[in-house]
């Protein structure tokens, strides 16, 4: 009987020995795999801190280059309006129309050899015409005549135009005078290789072909230049890149020598 008490008593303590070994294991593998969590919290939260830190960098580095410095997108640089929405054909009837309506001037007044003013009799004379032929023949088939609408051009409207191009016009010639009076040298010659190019297409074109290449132009860049903006932004930086780096050596081969502090002198 002693001896089954022992027995028993040492099975017992053996049955102790393992269960706080397995404890003491569970203990220590909680303990491992808690620390592993921490680690990566803490790698995860430096990480993101890393990331914080380093995003306006990366905005500076990424920031993408627009065509003579843009900010805004193509649609807004227009006005963001119906006129927008013509030269980027929003709605393509209404772009096309207004394309066909100038082609037709084009070709009347440029292959038909029609003129300004004969264009308008004729105009007057077709629109009266038949307006009166459809007056006098309601009256025949017993049918009411038609009541032509009053038109008056609005004085606000005539007064803004004029407005418009009073500020325009002035501020045309704020910018001459500071061309003329020398203070910005790389303006000035801006201008003039700008007329100098003009005066060469005035001597190919008349001035209605050359208005309605420039309406055409205004119609078509715009449109090719929002789709594929990506592609000519690209273009445009490596070109502005070698007409500054072409500039800067005319500058002190040429620009540099020409004494222009005297000419400042004078005109201030």
């Amino acid at each position: 009987m002693a001896d089954n008490a022992a027995a028993g008593e040492h099975e017992h303590e053996n049955e102790k020995h393992e269960q706080e070994h397995e404890s003491s294991f569970v203990d220590s593998l909680k303990d491992k795999i808690s620390e592993t969590f921490h680690k990566d919290d803490s790698s995860s939260s430096d990480s993101d801190g890393e990331g914080k830190k380093s995003s306006p960098v990366a905005d500076v580095t990424n920031k993408i280059y627009r065509l003579f410095g843009r900010e805004r997108p193509v649609h807004k640089v227009l006005g963001g309006g119906k006129a927008a929405d013509i030269f980027l054909w929003k709605d393509k009837k209404v772009s096309g129309g207004v394309v066909g309506f100038a082609t037709l001037i084009w070709v009347l007044f440029e292959l038909v050899e029609y003129h300004l003013l004969t264009l308008v009799c004729h105009t007057l004379i077709l629109a009266l015409a038949l307006l009166f032929l459809w007056s006098n023949a309601a009256a025949f088939i017993n049918k009411s005549a038609p009541k032509f609408p009053e038109v008056q051009l609005p004085e606000d409207i005539v007064l803004g135009v004029a407005s418009a191009f009073r500020i325009e016009i002035n501020r045309a010639l704020v910018v001459l005078r500071n061309i003329a009076s020398g203070k910005d040298l790389k303006k000035f010659l801006s201008v003039i290789a700008g007329l100098w190019v003009l005066s060469i297409l005035g001597g190919y074109w008349n001035f209605l072909t050359l208005v309605y290449t420039s309406f055409i132009l205004l119609h078509t860049v715009p449109y090719l230049y929002d789709r594929y903006e990506d592609k000519v932004d690209a273009f445009g930086e490596k070109a502005e890149a070698e007409i500054k780096k072409q500039y800067a050596i005319f500058n002190v081969k040429v620009l540099s020598k020409i004494p222009v502090g005297a000419l400042k002198h004078k005109f201030a």
